[in-house]
């Protein structure tokens, strides 16, 4: 399974969210630090939960954090988070 279904398999099984979009931009960051070839290091991630509701922005990136769990989150090297209730 690749890393992108990893990521999204586990948000859609924590939070059940309305809106759950995973995009590997790893591409965009050929040459940076953290890059791999075939990708899966770099992501901008879309959520809309009402799990989210009456939580400070670091919560909710914890929480978020805390749903992948630490084997997920130490195979990748950037991790952009859009979260909103």
């Amino acid at each position: 399974m690749s890393v992108t279904q990893e990521i999204a398999d586990k948000l859609e099984a924590a939070f059940a969210p309305s809106e759950l979009n995973v995009v590997d931009d790893s591409e965009s960051h050929r040459g940076h630090a953290g890059h791999r070839e075939g990708g899966e290091s770099h992501f901008n991630v879309k959520i809309r939960s009402s799990h989210f509701v009456g939580l400070s922005r670091i919560a909710r990136h914890r929480a978020v954090h805390d749903a992948l769990g630490p084997e997920l989150i130490g195979r990748i090297h950037a991790l952009a988070l859009d979260l909103d209730a």
